[in-house]
């Protein structure tokens, strides 16, 4: 089940909300952990017990960490915890990886297992890990209740797809929360956004994706030059709506229910460099490598060779950690080599209405080196980028494409900066000194989402819909 599908909508949410709303205070936190059970053991039943067991191992090496007096006790402790998480992440998500390369090189083994990867094993890792090792540096108290941890590392709103939420973000709401109107709404709000993100703007430009740079390296050849580029622009406007979208709709759910989950994305393809960029872009992973692995290896305040170590093993790690697959390491070299050029050769040469293009160009190719898993796909695009081995320079279709898709490519493309944001905010402060302009603002506020929902619900039914289809040339 995903937060954009119709079963969710109107079956699961719905349920959920209306019986949340409707128990006592003292019953609010066992409804949303039934539900948030529930919702896991959609995607797959059996990895219920890997969570319930992972979140229980995490439960009971924190309360033995915070009771231990003898500081080689606590580190055994945490060691243990890594082991169990890390060593069933390894299994379960890079096994099969491994074993296929190790085939490759030597033969062995013959058969090779078929492991199911658990739907978001890696997020519920890295919380219930960051988690542990907070109780660990003693920034935070070790909870009690074995239920409630299991509540924070299985809520349904961001267990499967994010953001990374630090359990001192929730602490006190588990237990104390308050929900008014304006948090009702805000979130609401926020929601519809996001699922119109996802269903509307989203998944139209997939279609655009796939139909241009399908997989199959004899497709990719085939294509024009220009197709190319089209194609995998539409890829980089799909994967930030996709995965904002998705944060989007958690935070919203949250609010609704009175959790404040931290802001995973702050518009990064506004960014002026590559390493402003990663400080916009799934910043709750970003921080999570910043601050459990790449300053307790010493940061940036260390010689310039310990600094390279430093970032090559964060940038390796944050490659390995988005697949087993050797495109996803290459897409983390190609930003260590990126972020390395900024620091010690590029700094501020730049001049400053290029940094943006520049900034782009190499997130645009960063994404071509993430989408394609296989190495002579990547290749051929690789190279067709820039005319070589292709069909040709544009081509009929390609041109027929672009038209009939200009003004969602340009309204994706608006979505991705803080214009509509910074027109909220103005038609908020004008709103104040203008009558006009306040009763303007206010109904606006009121028809956005029930306008986005109802776009949202049109395109999920119809699958293929489109509202731009209506204004083409």
């Amino acid at each position: 089940m995903v937060f954009s599908s119709l079963v969710f909508l109107f079956i699961f949410l719905v349920l959920n909300l209306a019986v949340y709303l409707a128990v006592d205070n003292k019953y609010k936190n066992i409804i949303l952990l039934v539900f948030s059970l529930f919702f896991y053991t959609w995607g797959g039943p059996r990895y219920l017990i890997l969570l319930v067991g992972e979140t229980f191992a995490s439960w009971l090496f924190a309360l033995l960490i915070e009771k231990a007096y003898d500081k080689r006790l606590k580190k055994l402790y945490m060691i243990g915890e890594c082991v169990v998480l890390l060593g069933l992440l390894a299994y379960f998500k890079y096994a099969v990886f491994f074993l296929e390369n190790f085939q490759a090189l030597f033969g062995i083994p013959e058969e090779i297992p078929n492991i199911v990867l658990p739907i978001g094993i890696s997020f519920y890792t890295f919380q219930l890990l960051s988690y542990v090792v907070d109780v660990y540096r003693r920034e935070i108290h070790a909870q009690p209740a074995f239920w409630k941890l299991l509540l924070y590392s299985s809520l349904f709103h961001q267990c499967i797809a994010g953001p990374i939420v630090r359990y001192e973000t929730v602490a006190n709401e588990i237990d104390h929360r308050q929900v008014n109107l304006m948090d009702v709404y805000a979130g609401v709000r926020r929601f519809c956004i996001g699922l119109a993100k996802k269903a509307v703007l989203a998944n139209s430009c997939a279609q655009i994706a796939d139909s241009l740079i399908a997989p199959g390296s004899e497709a990719l050849e085939a294509q024009t030059m220009l197709g190319l580029w089209l194609g995998m622009f539409a890829y980089m406007l799909q994967i930030y709506l996709d995965f904002s979208a998705y944060s989007d709709m958690a935070i919203g759910m949250g609010r609704m229910v009175g959790f404040h989950y931290l802001e995973n994305f702050n518009y990064p393809y506004i960014a002026k460099s590559v390493q402003d960029f990663w400080r916009r872009w799934h910043i709750s992973l970003s921080t999570f490598f910043r601050d459990y692995v790449y300053i307790p290896l010493g940061g940036s305040r260390c010689s310039e060779k310990k600094y390279i170590r430093n970032m090559a093993v964060v940038w390796l790690l944050t490659g390995f950690w988005h697949g087993a697959s050797w495109n996803y390491l290459l897409w983390g070299g190609y930003y260590l080599g990126l972020l390395l050029l900024e620091r010690f050769v590029i700094r501020d040469r730049i001049p400053g209405p290029l940094k943006r293009v520049y900034t782009l160009l190499a997130i645009f190719f960063g994404w071509v080196i993430f989408k394609f898993e296989n190495l002579a796909e990547l290749g051929s695009v690789l190279i067709g980028l820039f005319g070589i081995g292709t069909g040709g320079f544009l081509g009929m279709n390609v041109s027929t494409l672009f038209l009939s898709n200009l003004y969602l490519l340009i309204f994706a493309s608006v979505a991705c900066t803080p214009a509509g944001k910074m027109l909220r905010k103005t038609l908020e402060r004008y709103g104040r000194n203008y009558q006009p302009v306040f009763i303007f603002y206010n109904i606006t506020e009121m028809i956005v989402p029930p306008l986005l929902l109802l776009l949202s619900i049109l395109a999920l039914i119809g699958n293929s819909y489109n509202p731009f289809l209506y204004f083409q040339f």
